[in-house]
């Protein structure tokens, strides 16, 4: 069965307090929109259409940047959620399928949750996504006979007993694409908010003889975010759902309430995570290989057996190969490192090529950058870089070559050769004391003017 995807993006979140479009907040370092986006898209659907009303450009920008074939079409009125649903009609034209009306603030709606809504779609001509409250509050409420759906009441609209069920309304709902429009044009705005509600289309469904049900899932799937709290909690709640798959997979955290994940982080059994380490976006990690505590990675890959931190930052583009170390207080940038090549301590690496086995000493630095543009370091298989080093690029060091301490290296170094870059030092006997005594002198002139 071919699938649309309906992704109601246009609201404002005044209570989010922000200047940032609601759905582009991000959640483990991804706009709650691309979560939404990422839960349909396991439906492998055919079109995608995203509404956007309230900081439209950016939204749209967001969405293309996930997808480019998202067809993203603006709601200029906040009329409610029917007339938000109306105007995806131009972008599902001549679509001959279901679709499903999602929503960019309810970012945890699970794949299995959606494709049980497309079994139950076999049997009815409406399906609505429920849930059990623990607190009904405000919710809408789904008002059923039997495993029928009979209609669906807005909680300022709803009677005292309507108020006492506590099966709500997730405002996630599948139809036929032509039923679904044809439904929404019948609904009116004879209510207390004057608004278009999607959720009329169920009485007019019924009236017209077509059935509807509700499927439920668990209410952590609904959660909506409408503020600053209520994102913080959703975070809260990816973050406890990834540790739980992390450990699921055979990863080990040492401490995992410190750990933190982003939306696409990949981890191999039997890596061991210590405390305090965060994951950003876009990094994938081997198995067996060890993150050690305070260490921050993002965009990038390790292989397995390395060895990370502690107190390392690994940024975009850095590759490192089997067996590679990179200790503490090293940072690496845009980077492939070959397997067992060693950074450990208190070095930069950017833009640069390791080699296999090579050892990089305390303190190196490739200096990558000159204001304007990016050059290119290659270190070759088994070289040894000394401590204190500046590696200024362009510039290559061969196989098995050795470069002294505290070097600048401006020109290549040629495989097997020792290079050694430094100003002559001069050693003056006596002149420690002289001097000293001479600026001595000289504070306490400037002390007894000044006071």
């Amino acid at each position: 069965m071919s699938i649309a995807l309906i992704v109601l993006a246009a609201g404002k979140g005044t209570r989010m307090k922000s200047d940032l479009p609601k759905v582009l907040h991000p959640i483990a370092g991804a706009p709650m929109l691309v979560h939404a986006l990422r839960a349909g898209a396991a439906l492998e659907p055919d079109r995608i259409a995203v509404v956007t009303g309230h900081g439209a450009e950016a939204v749209e920008a967001a969405a293309l940047e996930h997808d480019e074939d998202i067809r993203c079409v603006r709601q200029t009125e906040q009329l409610g959620t029917a007339h938000a649903v109306a105007q995806a009609r131009a972008a599902l034209e001549g679509h001959d399928g279901d679709a499903i009306v999602l929503y960019g603030d309810t970012p945890f709606i699970r794949p299995e949750t959606l494709e049980r809504m497309i079994e139950a779609r076999r049997m009815h001509d409406v399906v609505v996504l429920g849930f059990e409250a623990a607190d009904p509050g405000r919710y809408g409420r789904l008002i059923m006979q039997g495993d029928a759906l009979d209609r669906i009441v807005e909680f300022k609209d709803a009677t005292d007993e309507e108020r006492a069920v506590s099966f709500c309304n997730s405002g996630v709902i599948s139809a036929d694409s032509a039923t679904l429009f044809d439904l929404i044009d019948a609904v009116g705005n004879d209510n207390a908010s004057g608004e278009y509600y999607l959720t009329d289309i169920i009485g007019i469904a019924r009236a017209r003889g077509l059935s509807a049900t509700a499927i439920a899932c668990d209410e952590a799937e609904t959660l909506g975010v409408n503020s600053r709290a209520e994102l913080a909690a959703a975070e809260d709640l990816f973050q406890s759902r990834a540790r739980a798959a992390a450990f699921e997979e055979g990863v080990m955290m040492q401490a995992p309430g410190t750990v933190h994940f982003a939306f696409d982080t990949v981890i191999g059994p039997d890596t061991l995570i210590e405390p305090n380490v965060v994951f950003g976006p876009g990094v994938s990690i081997e198995n067996g290989a060890r993150i050690r505590a305070f260490s921050h990675l993002e965009g990038c890959h390790v292989a397995t057996g390395a060895i990370v931190g502690p107190y390392a930052r690994l940024r975009p583009g850095t590759e490192l190969a089997e067996d590679v170390r990179v200790g503490n207080f090293v940072e690496i940038k845009n980077s492939v490192l070959d397997a067992g090549a060693k950074v450990n301590h208190l070095t930069y690496i950017g833009d640069a090529d390791l080699g296999a086995a090579c050892n990089v000493g305390a303190g190196t630095v490739t200096c990558n950058y000159d204001g304007v543009m990016k050059y290119r370091t290659t270190i070759g298989a088994g070289a040894f870089i000394g401590s204190g080093t500046m590696l200024v690029a362009p510039v290559t060091v061969g196989d098995d070559a050795l470069v002294g301490s505290g070097s600048v290296i401006t020109q290549d170094v040629p495989r097997d050769a020792l290079a050694v870059a430094r100003a002559r030092q001069e050693t003056k006997p006596g002149r420690a004391k002289r001097l000293f005594d001479m600026l001595t002198k000289k504070k306490k002139s400037i002390e007894e003017r000044a006071s």
